[in-house]
């Protein structure tokens, strides 16, 4: 039988252990699925040279990721509309925790921690209409399922939390998507995308819509700077023969600056942005654009464009002065001074996003 003596004397040396973190579990800087030659599915984790760190298996498809803000460990979703997300334990390659999305609902690939990671927030959908939902789970407590507050919008994507803050911004994607028929989708003609602040505790701080006209251009993905500048990524929903601006940024208070390109170099990205990132020293923003084998940065002020060409480019990251990308080929490559440098090429496709820890 346990006496008191014995359980404080445990108690104390359970205290006394040194807390894991991210240099135990190999010192990733980014986190990435990918699909091997033999079509498993994984979570990796990769140093700042290329390097893996980690490697999970996944039981389908993993679409993002994200690193918890003090120990290592990473929860890693199903891409939509999937109802699985797994809690990584990086230190030692395994799953700690299998999270279910709710009855009725399912993720929608992307999630946030709270500032001081005893809270996951989580992106998702309910299937009978499309209307977007937070989803609230107790890390502290296994993460356990509290709750779920309104995303503010139709078809919400990436969720991030802003620096220094708990302030959660949501990319409401605008579309309603059907589930038993390849995810068509059943609202083009009345999308209407916006970006969503919310507090911890679902209060809408902030809606901010994109003019009438681009009510067909869909916010998926999102990127922030350190004082809390948004970037947001879109892809276009209406006639293909429209080239409207797929890269925006926005600060909480200030109006939507859209960036666009000459007309003559528009097409190059076919409509579609599929990730986005600030370079490392906040002095650029960039896109991927996978369908048009390009990726595009600019300054902030939306000038002087860069065009890198690149096969399948997707997965995009910030690097110390530049972009770390990824592409579905296997490559890991460095992005600076308008330049791509390669770091590493592995085996296995990379998926969409490429995720700074």
């Amino acid at each position: 039988m346990t006496t008191r003596r014995s359980f404080l004397v445990s108690l104390l040396a359970t205290a006394s252990l040194p807390r894991l973190t991210w240099a135990d579990a190999g010192g990733p800087s980014y986190l990435a699925a990918a699909k091997d030659p033999s079509g498993q599915f994984s979570l990796i984790g990769l140093t700042r040279e290329g390097a893996e760190a980690f490697h999970v298996s996944l039981p389908a498809r993993g679409h993002a990721g994200a690193g918890h803000p003090k120990r290592p460990e990473a929860v890693v979703f199903a891409r939509r509309p999937g109802t699985f997300a797994y809690v990584i334990d990086c230190a030692f390659g395994r799953v700690s925790h299998d999270l279910t999305a709710p009855e009725g609902a399912h993720f929608s690939g992307h999630g946030t921690y709270s500032r001081d990671g005893t809270t996951l927030f989580t992106s998702e959908i309910s299937n009978a209409d499309g209307q977007g939902q937070i989803g609230l789970w107790d890390v502290e407590n296994g993460y356990e399922r509290v709750g779920e507050f309104a995303s503010g919008g139709l078809g919400p994507h990436e969720i991030l939390r802003l620096p220094d803050s708990d302030t959660i911004v949501v990319a409401n994607g605008g579309i309603v998507t059907a589930l038993d028929d390849d995810r068509s989708k059943l609202n083009i003609n009345t999308m209407a995308p916006n970006l969503t602040y919310l507090s911890s505790d679902g209060d809408v701080l902030e809606r901010v819509e994109l003019p009438s006209h681009w009510h067909q251009n869909s916010i998926r993905h999102l990127s922030v700077t350190s004082d809390g500048l948004v970037g947001f990524a879109m892809q276009w929903e209406g006639d293909p023969a429209i080239m409207p601006p797929l890269l925006g940024v926005h600060k909480q208070g200030d109006a939507v600056v859209l960036i666009s390109l000459p007309d003559y170099l528009a097409p190059r990205l076919k409509n579609y942005a599929a990730s986005i990132a600030f370079s490392g020293d906040e002095t650029r923003v960039a896109i991927t654009c996978p369908r048009g084998g390009v990726m595009v940065s600019f300054d902030l002020a939306g000038q002087d464009p860069e065009f890198l060409p690149r096969a399948d480019v997707c997965g995009i990251s910030a690097s110390q002065n530049g972009f770390y990308v990824t592409d579905g080929l296997g490559g890991v490559l460095e992005s600076k001074a308008g330049k791509l440098r390669p770091l590493a090429v592995h085996d296995r496709a990379w998926d969409n996003h490429l995720v700074r820890i």
